[in-house]
């Protein structure tokens, strides 16, 4: 009898880790420059005004502002009309705040 359980038995026992793909913002979401807002492979979601696209086709935001999504109809090479999906990030002009008035002394 064997005193121990054969190695090749344990073939299928890897696992690997999940890979958190997915969209990380909502539309009308608040973010700041570098924050990611979509972790994604290819390009499923395309990238709009202040946003760029990384090398493993993560999109993050270059300015501060509100997210959102669009959907529109893009020519294709071959004619062809195809629906894709585009996310931006629109900034807010920042007001400056009014000065309290002092009283003036006599």
């Amino acid at each position: 009898m064997a005193t121990k359980k054969a190695g090749g038995a344990v073939r299928l026992g890897r696992d690997s880790n999940p890979q958190y793909l997915g969209v990380k913002v909502g539309d009308g979401q608040r973010v700041h420059s570098g924050m990611i807002l979509v972790r994604q492979r290819g390009t499923r979601i395309h990238p709009g005004q202040n946003v760029r696209r990384a090398v493993d086709d993560t999109l993050f935001a270059v300015a501060s502002g509100s997210v959102q999504f669009q959907t529109k109809k893009r020519k294709r090479f071959d004619g062809k009309l195809k629906t894709a999906k585009y996310v931006h990030v629109r900034t807010t002009a920042t007001v400056p705040a009014k000065k309290a008035k002092t009283a003036k002394k006599k």
